[in-house]
This record gives structure tokens, C-alpha cells and sequence, in this order.
């Protein structure tokens, strides 16, 4: 008699959960969402589109013009120095920081380019002051009381003015020293400052007021890396000098 086999399932068991029905998807619903989103974030943003646009384009011609008109009427060396330097911010001017063989008294680069120097000088110029020749008497005197940062044997009058810890010094020597300060009380329109910034080099500026309903405070006209600006930026680096120059007599 034969064995039976014994018998095999054939089916496989299962474990794990329970399959579910596939979901529909809501197409509108996400769309609500973000149609929302939108909405809520262009209101609360609404105030800030002025702002934004204001930052980026910074202070009007108009704006600037009504300052210089006023500042450039005073007998005040400071403040028409202020408008020699809200004038010059409104100049397309290039950086460019590079050595060039000038003439001597009255020399200059190309019209178009300019460094943080040449804000500080071309505006004393305005005023009839000429720092070239100024700077360069002065060291070819004291030649050993000025930095020797540069390698120079003598003075040279092409480059010492355009250079700032050289301003510096002059401004030390034939200006006014003030103590640098956080105050803006302490600072006037036309006021000279030197600053350092992050990486240890020397800056300069000028002081001048600020734009429309801003005039109170402090800003500065100045020359880094990109345009002359007219900007809020007093107190953004460090300040090493502030000088008054030219100084005012009983002053």
C-alpha cells in the first residue's frame, strides 16, 4: 500500500499592516495654503517695500541738493566742507587706489577715479586748500614724524597725500584733535574721521548730516571698494582718528 504525501499549502501568510485604500489627493488644497501664505505675508510686508527701496537707492538728488544749497551759503569752513562732500557723492567716481606720477602743486588722478583719500582731498580743494602740496611741505620738514609703512627714502609728492595714515598724521599735526567717541552730539558736518576696519586698514571720511527728516544725524560721505556714498555708517567701524581741519580761528 502507498504512502500518502503529505499535503502542502500554497499560499504565502502575511505580516505586517493592514493594506489601506490609496488616498485622493486634494489638489486644491495646497493651492488654498499657498494662496494664503502669499496673501498674509504681502500685507505684513507691505510697510517694509518703502524701506527696502529707500535702502537700496539711498538718499535722493533732492534730498541731497537742498542740503548742499543750505550748507553752502555758511561762512563756517566745516559745513561748506560738508557741501563740498555732499556734492562729491553725487560724482560716478571708480575706485581705484593705484600710484600714478602726478603733476605738483594741484595734481590729480583722472576725474573718474578715486579712493577714500581723494574724497577727503578733492573736497579741501573746494575750499581752496591743497593737501598735495600741504602734506608734501610739511613732510619734506619732518619727514621722520610721518609713518614709514612704505619703504620711502624721501617724500613723494605723488603719492603722500593719497595715502591715510599720512592724513592722519597731518591732521594730527595741523588740525584740531578730538577724542574719538559713540556720541553723535560730539560730532559736526565737515569733521574729518579715520577709521580701521576689519583687517587693520586705515579708512577716512567725512562727516556730514543726514538726508530729509535725518539731518540731525550723523552720517558720512566715503570711498570703499565700490562708489563714493553718502550713507549711516558713523559708528560701523572703529574710530581711530577725529579731526576739525581746517581749524577755525579762536577755535
Amino acid at each position: 500500500m502507498a504512502r500518502s504525501r503529505p499535503a502542502f499549502h500554497s499560499t504565502i501568510e502575511y505580516i505586517g499592516p493592514r493594506p489601506q485604500k490609496p488616498k485622493r489627493r486634494h489638489f486644491f488644497g495646497g493651492w488654498v495654503i499657498l494662496v494664503i501664505a502669499l496673501g498674509v505675508g504681502s500685507w505684513f510686508g507691505r510697510p517694509l517695500v518703502p524701506f527696502l527701496k529707500a535702502t537700496q537707492q539711498g538718499p535722493s538728488l533732492e534730498e541731497a541738493g537742498l542740503l548742499i544749497s543750505s550748507l553752502e551759503q555758511s561762512h563756517e569752513p566745516g559745513l561748506r566742507l560738508a557741501a563740498a562732500s555732499l556734492s562729491y557723492s553725487n560724482e560716478h567716481i571708480t575706485y581705484d587706489a593705484a600710484y600714478y606720477k602726478l603733476p605738483y602743486p594741484k595734481g590729480d588722478i583722472a576725474s573718474n577715479k578715486g579712493s577714500a583719500a581723494d574724497v577727503v582731498i578733492r573736497c579741501c580743494r573746494e575750499l581752496g586748500i591743497d593737501l598735495q602740496l600741504e602734506v608734501h611741505e610739511d613732510m619734506s620738514k619732518h619727514f621722520r614724524s610721518y609713518p614709514q609703512l612704505w619703504g620711502a627714502l624721501a617724500p613723494d609728492s605723488s603719492i603722500d597725500h593719497r595715502r591715510i595714515a599720512n592724513l592722519e598724521r597731518f591732521f594730527e599735526r595741523k588740525g584740531r584733535i578730538i577724542t574719538p567717541s559713540r556720541e553723535p552730539a560730539d560730532y559736526q558736518p565737515g569733521d574729518i574721521v579715520v577709521w580701521s576696519l576689519a583687517n587693520a586698514e586705515k579708512h577716512i571720511g567725512i562727516v556730514v548730516p543726514g538726508p530729509g527728516k535725518r539731518a540731525n544725524e550723523r552720517w558720512v560721505v566715503h570711498h570703499k571698494d565700490t562708489v563714493v556714498k553718502w550713507e549711516d555708517v558713523l559708528f560701523d567701524y572703529k574710530i581711530d582718528g577725529h579731526f576739525r581741519f581746517p581749524v577755525e580761528s579762536g577755535n
